[in-house]
């Protein structure tokens, strides 16, 4: 507790010295869309609180926008919830965060998955959100409501961070002052007791702008155990968290705008026995100088303080039988781009960008029988990626046309573990294992695309692309155990290896696609894609005896994934239809493995989504979300299914006053059972019916 309220002092203290900085520079404000004002010597000051605008050839890349309005109707009010309208998008397991391990919330698109570290580029307001140490997204820290939009670029990427985007760019965007108005506040209540209390504070300083946030979601939880399943050491999935932050925006001249933000989180919650207690705590920084004059540029800097704890317990003693009491990581990381005024129909981007991680796990684990510690673990490292991108495009009448490349110079160092008994003797450790010494290197990659704009109401897209991940620090060097029943009295484990010798993952993708507007209001898209991810990292199983299973992070040859997206945005007055389906045929090639020809855990072939939403009038609000997620597999082996779930949601919006609306709020309307994950027949659930009704607030 005094941890947290020491972070919430620095934040504030940060947020007044923002605060004072904004109100010292001169010009004025925006969010949603630009705002201009004069400068006083015939000038225009324009202040939007985003990066620079997305350049010509964005399109060529199957790209689908998630829009303020979507993201603020959603029934759980949760960013890992809100991301599913783009189907295809997925984190490692079904359950939203607040039923969840946040080591397995990495987000992944195009069923490239088989871990729980995220494939996909995460930024917010173009800062990378993954974990130092885990690669996981802290979605508890990311409220929706507070955003302005959500770009979802599916494939590999060669432009800034562009090592780490595997799968695809989700682009988060903060909402500025205009969008949420002097003050936007929200109190929610659901049919359980919990609670979700959020608020923002946007006023105009001078010529810029402040938003100060924050939020706190609690509750008892819901079960996760089945009830056939349930003994007396099962509890409910309690869940705690908060978050806050500052986020200051003012021009310094007429072209350049700076762009400051902090913030700090924790989350906390227990998972299916009473003890078994994981949370996450954070507190990240940056700054940020964007410049729209004849020669454009982003600058970015940013330092995240990360840590992670977890707690197992036996599922038979239900004494704890590992405590990682602690994950300190740091996340360090920066980038320029320059667009210089080249003509000619050019948009020509080049820059550099640099990120590190940094972090260690520290654990102790103890004795189902006795309780008492038998070995003492440590283990860690860093990794540190440096690289230079180009690309340029060229407009040419109805044709654009991309290309780019990008050079990281990356590198593996300071890779140690060790393990102690209880009596502190060395019996594992890093010393003398060759696979642990530092290692580096140069990669390329590129990406190239086109888009013919053949007619007012069709065009035609097409990229090819390549692309690189490092391992991250939990892949190369940590270890775990997960204990489960069996079914017949007895217990089942599973240990995971950790692997120091693992490759950096390699991308190769191809995909064509043709965008539709037939007529008004109706937009409709169609994409073929072929990804292969080369030494893609996977949960290999190595042997099973009795009620053992060893598994080991290694490369397999290629996780291969073919299929199709559709997407659909129909609008006509004052109703509207936004849907999104993929199909997907992933495999895994392991040659001479039984893994080979196996989907990748977790990816289902199916995903679909679609929401029909009524705005009869301004704050007047309804939706329904149907969605649906098809069979997949808890492992690599496909052993364990995880069955098909289809889930309806709602939400409603009224105004009652000038400032005030009643919202109301429905999940899983159906009350499908969706599991989420499969040990043998052990088996979790996600979210049931859950009924939420509170108040939304907004002053101008």
């Amino acid at each position: 507790m005094r941890a947290s309220v020491a972070k919430l002092r620095s934040v504030y203290r940060a947020s007044l010295a923002l605060g004072a900085l904004a109100l010292t520079l001169p010009a004025p404000v925006h969010a949603a869309a630009p705002d201009a004002a004069d400068a006083g010597d015939g000038q225009t000051i324009v202040v939007t609180g985003e990066g620079l605008a997305e350049s010509p050839a964005a399109p060529a890349y199957h790209t689908q926008t998630i829009s303020a309005a979507q993201l603020q109707a959603t029934a759980s009010g949760r960013i890992d919830d809100a991301l599913l309208s783009a189907a295809g998008v997925q984190q490692y397991r079904r359950s939203d965060s607040r039923a969840s391990n946040p080591s397995a919330q990495g987000i992944t698109l195009r069923a490239l998955g088989g871990n729980a570290t995220s494939r996909t580029l995460v930024l917010l307001d173009g800062v990378p959100m993954a974990d130092p140490f885990f690669g996981y997204i802290p979605m508890s820290a990311i409220d929706p409501e507070r955003l302005a939009g959500v770009r979802v670029q599916r494939g590999g990427g060669s432009g800034a961070f562009g090592a780490g985007a595997v799968a695809g760019t989700v682009d988060l965007t903060s909402a500025g002052a205009n969008a949420l108005g002097l003050l936007n506040a929200q109190a929610m209540v659901d049919d359980r007791g919990e609670t979700t209390v959020s608020g923002a504070l946007a006023p105009k300083l001078g010529q810029g702008f402040a938003v100060v946030t924050g939020r706190w979601d609690r509750g008892q939880g819901f079960w996760t155990t089945p009830e056939s399943q349930r003994v007396p050491a099962s509890v409910r999935a309690r869940y705690d968290s908060w978050s806050t932050g500052v986020r200051a925006v003012a021009p310094l001249t007429p072209e350049v705008e700076l762009q400051a933000r902090v913030a700090a989180f924790e989350d906390n919650r227990t998972l299916r026995f009473a003890g078994a207690d994981n949370g996450i705590s954070g507190q990240d920084g940056s700054l940020r100088l964007v410049g729209r004059g004849a020669w454009q540029f982003d600058a970015l800097a940013y330092v995240q303080a990360r840590d992670f704890h977890a707690v197992t317990v036996s599922s038979t003693s239900f004494k704890k039988t590992l405590d990682q009491y602690g994950t300190p990581s740091t996340g360090l990381g920066g980038k320029l781009e320059l667009r210089p005024p080249v003509g000619g129909g050019h948009v020509l981007k080049l820059g550099a960008d640099w990120r590190r991680a940094d972090g260690e796990t520290r654990e102790n684990a103890l004795s189902a029988t006795t309780g008492l510690v038998t070995a003492r673990r440590r283990a860690g490292g860093r990794t540190d990626d440096v690289g230079f991108f180009i690309e340029d495009d060229w407009t040419l009448g109805p044709l654009v046309l991309t290309a780019g490349a990008r050079a990281d110079r990356w590198a593996i160092t300071q890779g140690h573990y060790q393990e102690l008994n209880a009596a502190g003797t060395v019996t594992s450790s890093s010393a003398g294992d060759p696979t642990v010494a530092a290692r580096q290197g140069w990669q390329g990659s590129w990406r190239a695309g086109a888009v013919l704009n053949a007619a007012s109401w069709a065009a035609l897209r097409g990229a090819a692309y390549t692309g690189l991940r490092l391992p991250t620090l939990n892949e190369l060097y940590r270890s775990f155990t997960l204990a489960a029943p069996n079914g017949n009295g007895g217990v089942s484990l599973t240990t995971t290896q950790r692997n120091p010798a693992l490759k950096n993952e390699r991308l190769l993708g191809f995909e064509a696609g043709i965008d539709l507007t037939p007529a008004k209001g109706v937009k409709l898209s169609l994409t073929a894609f072929d990804n292969k991810v080369k030494d893609a990292i996977a949960n290999v199983t190595l042997s099973t005896s009795g009620n053992t299973t060893v598994r080991q992070r290694q490369n397999v040859a290629a996780v291969h994934a073919r299929g199709l997206e559709f997407g659909a945005e129909v609008t006509a007055g004052t109703v509207s239809l936004n849907g999104s389906l993929a199909w997907t045929d992933a495999k895994v090639e392991a040659p001479g493995t039984a893994l080979d020809g196996m989907r990748p855990a977790q990816t289902p072939r199916i995903a679909g989504s679609a929401t029909l939403a009524w705005h009869p009038a301004p704050r007047w609000t309804g939706a329904l979300t149907l969605r649906h997620v098809g069979l997949a597999y808890e492992d690599d082996l496909q052993t364990a299914p995880l069955r098909a779930a289809t889930t309806l949601d709602a939400f409603a919006q009224v105004p009652l006053t000038g400032w005030a609306s009643l919202v109301l709020r429905g999940e899983n309307l159906f009350d499908t059972t969706i599991v989420t994950r499969n040990s043998g027949g052990t088996i979790d659930i996600g979210t049931p019916r859950t009924l939420w009704a509170g108040l939304r607030i907004g002053l101008r």
